[in-house]
């Protein structure tokens, strides 16, 4: 690399765009700003942020830049191959990000759904896993996290561990599922406990446990089908 090459690290530290993405979040960011990360070096004649200004320039903003090919960019004094991939790469995931189709996500409209996600995951576990899978307002999965491991005990599985992950999801309600590696899914007395502490902390939270589906070999058992919920 030649001495003369401005790099981001030669700015003040409150003008460098990495700092700043740190402090603030990367929404603090001008869009040549956050492609300056990207290109992380400029030119003998120009900054890293002067050369990611130039490139926007060149394509009036980020809509013709998206439809940029290789070749394109790569026309653009002061950018290779390797700086050109970085660019098509990060467009890439944003256009993918974008075509998320949310409609695919799996629905648990019965016990019986819910079952069915995770009975060829839990059926075989040889430790109780305490799985919780959070649900949009269209009863749609969002996220499914394992809470705990181990066996189950209303001093152990903590509902602020269950509706923590539920408030940074945005969730409307949840489904609390473990199983039992006997292969019997009746529910214990301590199965039973947990699940009525995680029904009132929700309906102080405003999150509903819809149920807590015990995961036995290729049968389960619903609590809420039993009257626990």
């Amino acid at each position: 690399m030649s001495a003369n090459t401005l790099m981001i690290r030669d700015f003040p530290q409150d003008e460098r765009p990495r700092e700043r993405f740190i402090q603030h979040g990367p929404q603090s960011l001008s869009n040549h700003e956050l492609i300056a990360i990207l290109l992380r070096t400029g030119t003998k004649e120009e900054s890293v942020l002067q050369l990611s200004n130039r490139l926007l320039t060149h394509f009036e903003g980020l809509r013709l830049l998206k439809a940029a090919t290789l070749e394109e960019i790569t026309t653009i004094k002061g950018i290779g191959s390797a700086k050109a991939i970085q660019i098509l790469a990060a467009v890439e995931i944003g256009r993918r990000i974008a075509n998320l189709n949310y409609n695919d996500r799996y629905v648990i409209r019965s016990p019986e759904d819910g079952a069915k996600y995770v009975m060829n995951d839990m059926r075989f576990l040889s430790q109780e896993h305490f799985v919780c899978l959070y649900l949009n307002t269209k009863n749609q999965v969002i996220h499914k996290q394992t809470v705990f491991i181990g066996s189950l005990n209303a001093s152990i599985v903590h509902p602020r561990e269950v509706y923590r992950e539920a408030l940074k999801r945005s969730a409307a309600s949840i489904i609390a599922i473990h199983n039992h590696p006997s292969g019997d899914p009746a529910p214990s007395r301590e199965d039973i406990e947990v699940t009525k502490r995680l029904v009132e902390c929700g309906k102080i939270i405003g999150i509903d446990l819809l149920d807590h589906l015990i995961i036995g070999e290729n049968k389960f058992v619903s609590l809420k089908e039993k009257g626990y919920l």
